[in-house]
This record gives C-alpha cells, sequence and structure tokens, in this order.
C-alpha cells in the first residue's frame, strides 16, 4: 500500500477566475501577505499584475495628490488609498482610491471593528488601462447597484478620464462646465481639470484644486459639516 508524505494542511491560493464566496475570498487574502492587490467582484477573483510605472503608478500618485489635497482643506472627509471595500456578499473590491464621509456626516460608509471599509464610499477613482477592463464593465455595474454616488476612471492608454454621478439608478456623464472644469456633485469644491490631468501636468491640477477650495460651495460645505461636528 502506497502512504503518501503528510503535508500541513494550507489554504489554497487565490488565482484569477475563481469563483468564491466573500468569506473564503478575505480568509485566503489574509493567508497571502506578499499579494498586493486582489479584488472579489461578482464572486470572482481578480488578482492585479505587476503594476508598470506610467500606465499605472504615476497616474494613481497624481489622483491621490489630487484627492489629498481636497481632504486637507475639508475636515469630515476621508481619502483612502487602495482600500479593501466591502460591498456586498459577491463583492469586495479594492479601488485605487476613495473619499469617504462618516456615517455621523452623512456617509454611508464605516470603519469596521477589523479596520475595513464596509458599505460604499461617496466617491471612488480607479486607473484603468482601456475601455475593455473590468472597471468599465462589470465594476461599474457594481459600483452602480450599491449606491456608489461618483466614479471616476482614466483611462490612460485612451488618455481620457470618464466621471460619472449616480442618478436615480443609473450612472450619468459628469459633464465639464463653461470653463472645461469636472466638478463633483457631491464633494463641492472638487474640481479637476481632465486635460491638464491626462496631460501630466499636476501643476495644473492642483491649482485648479485650490481654486475650487476657494468657491463658496466649498465654504458652505466645510461650515455644514462643522457644524454637524459640532452638534
Amino acid at each position: 500500500m502506497t502512504t503518501f508524505p503528510r503535508t500541513p494542511l494550507t489554504l489554497p491560493p487565490l488565482e484569477n477566475g475563481d469563483r468564491l464566496s466573500r468569506a473564503e475570498f478575505e480568509r485566503r487574502y489574509a493567508a497571502m501577505p506578499q499579494m498586493k492587490k486582489a479584488e472579489l467582484i461578482e464572486g470572482i477573483v481578480h488578482v492585479a499584475a505587476a503594476l508598470r510605472f506610467g500606465s499605472h503608478a504615476e497616474p494613481h500618485s497624481f489622483l491621490m495628490a489630487w484627492l489629498v489635497l481636497y481632504v486637507a482643506a475639508t475636515s469630515g472627509v476621508r481619502v483612502g488609498d487602495n482600500p479593501t471595500v466591502r460591498l456586498d456578499p459577491d463583492n469586495l473590491p479594492q479601488p485605487d482610491g476613495i473619499l469617504r464621509l462618516e456615517p455621523e456626516l452623512g456617509g454611508r460608509s464605516r470603519i469596521s471593528s477589523d479596520d475595513y471599509v464596509e458599505g460604499p464610499p461617496e466617491l471612488v477613482v480607479e486607473v484603468s488601462a482601456s475601455t475593455a477592463t473590468v472597471d468599465l464593465q462589470d465594476k461599474k455595474a457594481v459600483y452602480r447597484r450599491n449606491g456608489i454616488q461618483e466614479y471616476l476612471v482614466w483611462q490612460v492608454f485612451d488618455r481620457k478620464i470618464d466621471w460619472f454621478y449616480l442618478d436615480a439608478d443609473r450612472y450619468v456623464d459628469l459633464e465639464p462646465g463653461d470653463d472645461g472644469l469636472c466638478r463633483s456633485r457631491v464633494f463641492p469644491g472638487l474640481w479637476l481639470d481632465r486635460g491638464a490631468m491626462v496631460q501630466g501636468n499636476l501643476a495644473q491640477v492642483l491649482a485648479v484644486v485650490q481654486q475650487g477650495l476657494q468657491s463658496s460651495e466649498h465654504q458652505a460645505f466645510v461650515e455644514r459639516l462643522q457644524s454637524i461636528q459640532g452638534a
């Protein structure tokens, strides 16, 4: 009779295309500390490939600089870089960036006892290779269904940025104003020069944010948040 060698029990690794429950996905992800990014979208595992500098790392940094500058001047708004977000039983995305409000300020997400985001943040941003990726297909549908109010996708190879807002139960393009600037409907004063961003002109992007931060609508938003926090 053949005797097979005894080996310690180990969890199977996460692999692209695996179909898992959220609980099993979290269990395997926690057992793989060397893995930097994996997501569960509609019950299917998506493991990120190695991230290149010009097509992901640098655009990602520019988006985060844009969000961080806004948060620095907007008490009550919180920013996250690559957070794991528990949305529903089949979806555990890890977006490139988020802005969120705490529940007491009107936000729909919270921080769990084990330090994960649970529920939909108000704004999600993603860096995507092109329109063919999951960011503009399944993930967009998941974000819409879970009530994420605004969703921005930078398609680096196509040199374009799409910014959607939730209107009833569908995503609608956030159109720029007459001056060519896009303005968040959820976070007053969060302004974006999409042309400057895709051209890599970070100085112009941040200058436009500063204009937004000096606007009357941003001041009113900050005062409203402060009044709630002080109540």
